[in-house]
Protein backbone atom coordinates (compact mmCIF):
# COMPACT_ATOMS: atom_id res chain seq x y z
CA UNK A 1 0.00 0.00 0.00
CA UNK A 2 1.34 3.43 -0.99
CA UNK A 3 1.91 6.19 1.53
CA UNK A 4 -0.12 9.39 1.42
CA UNK A 5 0.51 12.90 2.66
CA UNK A 6 -1.71 15.97 3.15
CA UNK A 7 -0.47 19.02 1.23
CA UNK A 8 -1.87 22.57 1.43
CA UNK A 9 -2.89 24.60 -1.63
CA UNK A 10 -1.51 28.15 -1.74
CA UNK A 11 -2.91 31.14 -3.61
CA UNK A 12 -5.63 30.95 -6.26
CA UNK A 13 -9.25 29.97 -5.75
CA UNK A 14 -8.47 27.00 -3.46
CA UNK A 15 -6.07 28.90 -1.17
CA UNK A 16 -6.03 27.37 2.31
CA UNK A 17 -7.53 24.02 1.30
CA UNK A 18 -5.55 20.79 1.68
CA UNK A 19 -5.48 17.62 -0.40
CA UNK A 20 -4.30 14.07 0.28
CA UNK A 21 -1.93 12.72 -2.38
CA UNK A 22 -0.23 9.38 -2.89
CA UNK A 23 3.57 9.35 -2.78
CA UNK A 24 5.59 7.68 -5.53
CA UNK A 25 8.20 4.96 -4.80
CA UNK A 26 10.73 7.73 -3.98
CA UNK A 27 8.35 9.23 -1.36
CA UNK A 28 7.54 12.27 -3.50
CA UNK A 29 4.08 13.64 -4.37
CA UNK A 30 2.98 14.38 -7.96
CA UNK A 31 4.57 17.50 -9.46
CA UNK A 32 1.21 19.10 -10.26
CA UNK A 33 -2.36 18.99 -8.99
CA UNK A 34 -5.36 19.83 -11.18
CA UNK A 35 -7.93 21.20 -8.74
CA UNK A 36 -11.41 20.77 -10.20
CA UNK A 37 -13.78 23.71 -9.96
CA UNK A 38 -17.57 23.77 -9.76
CA UNK A 39 -17.80 22.89 -13.48
CA UNK A 40 -15.26 20.03 -13.32
CA UNK A 41 -12.39 19.99 -15.81
CA UNK A 42 -13.76 23.04 -17.62
CA UNK A 43 -13.05 25.06 -14.46
CA UNK A 44 -9.85 23.30 -13.30
CA UNK A 45 -6.93 25.20 -11.76
CA UNK A 46 -3.29 24.06 -11.93
CA UNK A 47 -1.20 23.94 -8.76
CA UNK A 48 2.54 23.13 -8.87
CA UNK A 49 4.53 21.40 -6.15
CA UNK A 50 7.06 23.50 -4.20
CA UNK A 51 9.24 22.92 -1.19
CA UNK A 52 7.91 24.61 1.92
CA UNK A 53 9.60 25.65 5.12
CA UNK A 54 8.70 24.90 8.70
CA UNK A 55 6.63 21.87 9.63
CA UNK A 56 5.25 21.43 6.11
CA UNK A 57 7.61 19.74 3.64
CA UNK A 58 5.64 20.68 0.50
CA UNK A 59 2.86 22.90 -0.79
CA UNK A 60 1.06 23.24 -4.11
CA UNK A 61 1.21 26.84 -5.43
CA UNK A 62 -1.40 28.14 -7.89
CA UNK A 63 -0.18 28.65 -11.46
CA UNK A 64 -3.43 29.46 -13.24
CA UNK A 65 -6.38 27.95 -15.05
CA UNK A 66 -5.92 24.68 -16.91
CA UNK A 67 -7.58 25.97 -20.09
Amino acid sequence: MASTVRIPLADGPADGETIDVELDPNDRPPLTHHHLGPEGLADAQIYELESAGGDQQWCYRWRGPAV
